[in-house]
C-alpha cells in the first residue's frame, strides 16, 4: 500500500512536477479576491441542514479528506451583514458535523451564506416558507445531496438520512452540469431523473451577494423545461467572474445545487466528471447542451458534487458509469498521493471509452483494514476467465465472480475473503501482486510483513486455491529481501518500495520470442532449470520500476534472471497478456496512469514496445491492479479490463466512485 512519503519518494524520479489531484480548488466573492487566510480544503466545507426553528439551527459537513479550521468564519442571512457565530467546535474533521446557532434568527423563508475569515463565500442554501420545519436537509448523501425538506426530526450532528424523505422529488435530480466564464458566461443544466422537470421559473445567482438573483427564462426564454436526461443551457445576465459561483433556485426560491471555481478553472469550462453527478474539473473543450468529455485535468474546482447516488443512465460516450449505493459509508477514501507526468510518447487508451464501476461500495473492509481500501494486485484466471483474483494490501485474497454487471466475493471460496500468512502460519504479508501460475496456484507478492513494517520482506508466496479454511499458508514461500538492500534503511516508507506486482510468463512465449538467457547468454532453454515448472515470474518494483526475473523452484530455491528495464520510474502490477503477446507493466498516477507492454526485440531482450493511457474518464488515483481479460472472451471484438484503486478515492469523498475499488472497461482482441 503506498503512503504520503513513499509516493513523494517515488514521484520525485519524474522530470515534471508535480500536481495536486486529490486536493480541491474553489473560487470567492467575485468583487473580492480570496483571503490568504482561508485555511486548505474550505471547498469542501458545505451547508449540510438548517432550520428556522428549534433554535435556527445550522449543520455544516466535510465532504473532503482531511480536517478543516473554520475558526473565524462568519455568516449571514437574507437581512444582516456577515456575522460571527459559535461552532460546537472550529474544526471540522474529515467527514465530520458541526453545528452552531445563527447569531441572529432563521425566518419562514429566508437563506444562509456561509463565509471564510477572508470573506470568500464557501457555500449557501435558500429556501421558501415552512421548508425549513422541521429542517431543510441534503438527502441522497451528505454534503451532496438535493435539498429536500425533511419528514421527520431533524438530525443535527449526524447522518441525514433518517430524516429525509423516502425519494427525492424530481426536482432534485437537475445538477449544474458544466459552466464558462469566458466571456458568454454560460450555464448548462442536466437532468439526471427519469421524468422531464420545468425551470420555466427557476433563478440563478453568482457569488457576489449584492447581486439578484435573475431567471434562467429570461436569460434564455427556450429554458423552459429539461427532458430526463437532457440538457438547458443560458447565458448569465448577472455574469460570472473568474472567482466566482453560481446557485440554482427552484421556483419556489428553495436551492438545488451549486457550484464554486477558482481563477481559470471555467475557461473554457468548469464540467462534471462524471457527466451529471461527479466533481468539477476545468475542461479542455467546452460541451454545453451534451454530455462532458471529461478531457481536461487538474482536478475539481469544487462546489456541490451531485445529488444523486447510483448510476448516471445510459453510456453516453466516455462516460464513468456509477454501480448504485456508491456514496461511502463504512469505509474511508484515501486521497491520491505521489503523482506524476506521463511519459513521452504515449498513446490513448486503444479500447473503448466507457468505463463502469464494477463492485459495491466498501465491499473490501476486513478485520485488519476496516477502511475498506488497499485493493492492488488483479488476475482473471486463465483456466476460468470468469474468475477474478484481487490482493488487498493488509493480508487478504479474494476469489471474485461476476453477479449482475459487478466482481463480488464467490460466497462459494469466501464471501469475506481469506486472510494469508507468511509460511508457518505468521505475520501478515503485505500483499500488492497477485498472480495465477501454470499450475493453477496463487501467487502474492508482499513489500513487508505488516506487523514488522520497517523492515522490507520481499516475498512471493504460493497458494493452493483448493486449501479449506478461512486462512491461507503458502505452499512455497521465496524470499527475495536480501537483493534489495536500498529498501533496508529503518523506514516504512522505503520498506513499502519493493514487489509491488507480479505476472507470471509462460515458457512457451519466451522460447518462441527467442529471449537471451542472461545467465546463459544463449536462447533460453527451459531444460536447464528443471524444477521452475513451466514458466518464469516477473515481479514489479515499485522504488525505481523495474522488473525482476525468477524461477520458483519447488524444493523452495529461486533462480534470478537479471532485471529489466520498462522506462517507467515505478511499477504497480505486471500481467502477461496471451492476446496481445506481451508483458504488461502498468503505473498508477506516479506515471500518469499507463500501462507499457513489453515484448522480445529481435536481439532477444525484453524491452518496452508501446505505452498507453487509461481512459480518459478515469479518475487520477492510485489505481494499483490491471488485468486484462483472457481472448475466449471476446465478444464484438473487445474483452474486458480492469482496474483496482488502492484508496477508493474515485473523483473525491461523496462522489459516484468514491468507496469503490473496481472498474471495468474493454480492450481490443
Amino acid at each position: 500500500m503506498p503512503t504520503t512519503n513513499s509516493r513523494a519518494r517515488v514521484a520525485t524520479l519524474c522530470a515534471a512536477a508535480l500536481t495536486f489531484s486529490g486536493l480541491l480548488v474553489t473560487g470567492v466573492l467575485a468583487a473580492q479576491p480570496a483571503a490568504a487566510a482561508d485555511p486548505a480544503g474550505y471547498q469542501n466545507v458545505r451547508i449540510n441542514e438548517v432550520t428556522s426553528s428549534n433554535n435556527d439551527t445550522v449543520e455544516l459537513y466535510n465532504s473532503g479528506p482531511s480536517a478543516v479550521s473554520i475558526s473565524g468564519w462568519k455568516m449571514s442571512d437574507d437581512s444582516f451583514s456577515a456575522q460571527s457565530f459559535s461552532p460546537s467546535s472550529t474544526t471540522i474533521q474529515a467527514g465530520g458535523f458541526v453545528t452552531f446557532n445563527s447569531p441572529k434568527g432563521l425566518g419562514d423563508s429566508d437563506k444562509v451564506v456561509l463565509y471564510t475569515s477572508g470573506g470568500t463565500v464557501v457555500d449557501r442554501v435558500d429556501w421558501a416558507t415552512d421548508k425549513a420545519k422541521p429542517s431543510m436537509a441534503r438527502c441522497g448523501g451528505d454534503g451532496t445531496g438535493a435539498w429536500v425538506t425533511a419528514t421527520a426530526t431533524a438530525t443535527f450532528g449526524a447522518a441525514n438520512a433518517p430524516g429525509c424523505p423516502s425519494s427525492v422529488p424530481a426536482a432534485g435530480k437537475v445538477r449544474i452540469n458544466e459552466v464558462t466564464s469566458d466571456g458568454s458566461d454560460t450555464v448548462e443544466l442536466y437532468n439526471g431523473g427519469t421524468s422531464a422537470v420545468s425551470v420555466g421559473s427557476w433563478k440563478y445567482v453568482d457569488g457576489d451577494t449584492s447581486h439578484s438573483a435573475a431567471s434562467v427564462s429570461s436569460s434564455s426564454p427556450s429554458a423552459t423545461s429539461i427532458p430526463a436526461g437532457g440538457y438547458v443551457t443560458f447565458n448569465s445576465t448577472i455574469g460570472l467572474g473568474d472567482n466566482d459561483s453560481a446557485f440554482l433556485l427552484d421556483g419556489s426560491g428553495n436551492t438545488v445545487d451549486s457550484v464554486t471555481w477558482a481563477t481559470g478553472a471555467a475557461k473554457p469550462s468548469d464540467e462534471r466528471c462524471v457527466n451529471g453527478t461527479g466533481w468539477f474539473q476545468t475542461a479542455t473543450t467546452a460541451t454545453l447542451g451534451s454530455a462532458n468529455s471529461c478531457s481536461g485535468g487538474g482536478g475539481s474546482t469544487g462546489g456541490t458534487t451531485g445529488g444523486t447516488t447510483g448510476g448516471t443512465g445510459g453510456g453516453q460516450p466516455g462516460q464513468l458509469l456509477g454501480g448504485g449505493g456508491s456514496l461511502t459509508s463504512g469505509c474511508t477514501p484515501e486521497a491520491p498521493s505521489g503523482t506524476g507526468s506521463t511519459p513521452s510518447g504515449t498513446l490513448a487508451w486503444p479500447g473503448g471509452q466507457d468505463v463502469t464501476i464494477a463492485d459495491d461500495v466498501c465491499a473490501f473492509t476486513t478485520s485488519t483494514g476496516p477502511e475498506g481500501r488497499d485493493v492492488s494486485g488483479l488476475a482473471f484466471d486463465p483456466a476460468n476467465p470468469s474468475v477474478l483474483w484481487a490482493a488487498k494490501n493488509k493480508n487478504w485474497l479474494y476469489k471474485l465472480v461476476k453477479s449482475n454487471g459487478k466482481w463480488v466475493p464467490d460466497a462459494s471460496w469466501s464471501a469475506t475473503g481469506k486472510q494469508i500468512r507468511f509460511s508457518g502460519g505468521s505475520g501478515e504479508p503485505d500483499s500488492e501482486g497477485v498472480t495465477v501460475g501454470g499450475n493453477g496456484h496463487i501467487y502474492v507478492t508482499s513489500e513487508r510483513d505488516n506487523t514488522k513494517n520497517t523492515a522490507p520482506k520481499d516475498t512471493i508466496l504460493e497458494f493452493d486455491p483448493a486449501a479449506t479454511g478461512s486462512t491461507l499458508t503458502p505452499v512455497h514461500q521465496w524470499d527475495m529481501t536480501s537483493q534489495f538492500p536500498q529498501l533496508n534503511t529503518g523506514s516504512k516508507d522505503d520498506a513499502n518500495l519493493g514487489f509491488e506486482g507480479v505476472g507470471y510468463v509462460p515458457d512457451s512465449w519466451l522460447t518462441a520470442g527467442g529471449w537471451v538467457d542472461p545467465l546463459t547468454h544463449a536462447a533460453y532453454n527451459p531444460a536447464n532449470y528443471p524444477l521452475h515448472g513451466s514458466g518464469l515470474y516477473f515481479a514489479g518494483l515499485e522504488w525505481d520500476g523495474s522488473l525482476h526475473v525468477y524461477g520458483l523452484n519447488s524444493d523452495g530455491t529461486f533462480t534470478t534472471f537479471g532485471t529489466i528495464a520498462t522506462g517507467k520510474s515505478s511499477v504497480m502490477d505486471v500481467t502477461f497478456d496471451a492476446g496481445t503477446q506481451r508483458i504488461i507493466a502498468s503505473c498508477d498516477n506516479t506515471c500518469g496512469e499507463t500501462h507499457t507492454f513489453m515484448k522480445v526485440d529481435a536481439g532477444g531482450a525484453i524491452v518496452p514496445d508501446v505505452t498507453y493511457t487509461n481512459p480518459a474518464v478515469m479518475p487520477i488515483d492510485n489505481l494499483e491492479g490491471f488485468a486484462i481479460a483472457p481472448t475466449s472472451t471476446c465478444v464484438d471484438n473487445t474483452r474486458e479490463a480492469v482496474w483496482s484503486d488502492d484508496g477508493i478515492y474515485g473523483f473525491g469523498s461523496k462522489t459516484s466512485s468514491s468507496g469503490h475499488a473496481i472498474y471495468s472497461g474493454t480492450f481490443p482482441c
